[in-house]
């Protein structure tokens, strides 16, 4: 796949000075797809990477045979803390800025420090009609297809929405397809989440759920740790909104530890579900884990995967473990799936894990890092998917 973005812009806003930036990777059909985020301190750079991502998660999930046609890949993101009063304000202004790419190229979503509710709330301030209409031409029966999409995000699986379950199910059945590759099983496997907001909250659940013990998790308030395992379906439900668990509920065992502790709770699978760049040469030292899932986009550094491979530590790549969100709405949408949990949770469960067998089988073939078999399946997709559709 050729180096340069189709389109990269960085956005100052008039009234805060806050930046935000739009990275279109690639056109498929002349559309691309990929979430905003808000973060302080997120970069071009950082938004760059995260659209080759998606060009990548795309073609990973093509399948001749669906009714899903994969997009090309963007990303936006936007240098504000998302807890800032004025938060808001800026990302209205900033979708205002970006309308055109909306309404015509971008199909976007919700990403780390944004909720959907937020950007369709937004979008309707200053008249967008949806968030994904670029694809809209794209569709046989737009209407039909867009009341599928409704009525999947009415779904609501013991207390949680289904939209908030998806990509975590999709990590939680990466972390244990791995896990298999490793020959260790769930039971007597212990997790550690970094991040409990709906990916990280979500792959807590269904790793407990398939009986993997979730010894400690990570919140933007610190650590909380029990060797026993932590009551993650208490935890789950009683959250807030940025994802911090309710310290009033913790039960007699678990521990808080501070935040610079999470790396120090023992674990076999580390689920790094919050920010970029979490682990870093500095404290690659310090991960315990036999298996590193990828919850958040780019968690590992290039620096950090090398020496932790040189260790033995399996890296799964983000590009594999979190494309469930992605592809969910669109099997949605094109209607591979039905708008309800089962047919939702059967058809990420087989596609992730066959994704993780196919990416686990090359590297082993190819004596390389899965992120590098990663790649080589996902350009082989692409150059398929650039000979049977007009791309720029």
């Amino acid at each position: 796949m050729p180096d340069q973005p189709y389109l990269q812009l960085t956005w100052q806003d008039r009234v805060t000075g806050k930046t935000g930036h739009l990275v279109v990777d690639r056109l498929v059909r002349g559309v691309a797809s990929g979430g905003l985020r808000m973060r302080a301190g997120c970069t071009l750079d950082e938004v760059r990477g995260l659209a080759a991502g998606m060009t990548a998660k795309e073609a990973l999930n093509y399948d001749p045979a669906g009714r899903y046609i994969p997009l090309g890949g963007a990303k936006g993101g936007i240098d504000c803390d998302p807890r800032d009063p004025r938060a808001g304000q800026v990302l209205r202004r900033y979708l205002e800025a970006v309308r055109p790419y909306i309404e015509t190229i971008w199909t976007m979503g919700e990403d780390l420090g944004l909720r959907q509710d937020d950007i369709d709330a937004a979008l309707a301030e200053i008249g967008v009609e949806s968030s994904i209409m670029a694809v809209y031409p794209l569709l046989e029966d737009p209407a039909k297809a867009r009341r599928r999409l409704s009525d999947a995000f009415e779904v609501v699986v013991d207390g949680v929405p289904l939209d908030e379950l998806v990509g975590g199910y999709g990590v939680a059945e990466a972390a244990l397809a791995g896990l298999g590759g490793l020959g260790l099983e769930p039971a007597g496997s212990r997790a550690f989440v970094q991040g409990f907001g709906s990916m990280g909250g979500a792959t807590a659940r269904y790793l407990a759920r398939a009986g993997v013990r979730v010894v400690g998790i990570a919140d933007a308030v610190g650590v909380v740790a029990n060797p026993a395992g932590l009551d993650v379906e208490n935890l789950l439900l009683t959250r807030n909104s940025f994802g911090e668990v309710d310290r009033a509920e913790l039960r007699h065992g678990d521990a808080q530890l501070p935040l610079r502790k999470w790396l120090d709770v023992e674990a076999e699978i580390l689920v790094p579900a919050a920010v970029s760049y979490a682990i870093t040469a500095e404290n690659q030292a310090a991960v315990q884990a036999k298996l590193i899932a990828e919850a958040a986009n780019m968690p590992v550094t290039a620096e950090a995967e090398k020496s932790l491979a040189e260790r033995g530590v399996l890296v799964l790549p983000d590009v594999v473990v979190n494309s469930a969100t992605n592809a969910w709405w669109w099997w949605t949408l094109y209607g591979d799936i039905e708008p309800n949990a089962e047919s939702a949770f059967a058809k990420i469960s087989s596609s992730i894990r066959a994704l993780v067998a196919s990416v686990l089988d090359r590297a082993n073939l190819a004596s390389s890092p899965p992120r590098a078999a990663a790649a080589a399946l996902a350009a082989e997709s692409f150059r398929r998917i650039e000979r049977e559709f007009p791309t720029a």
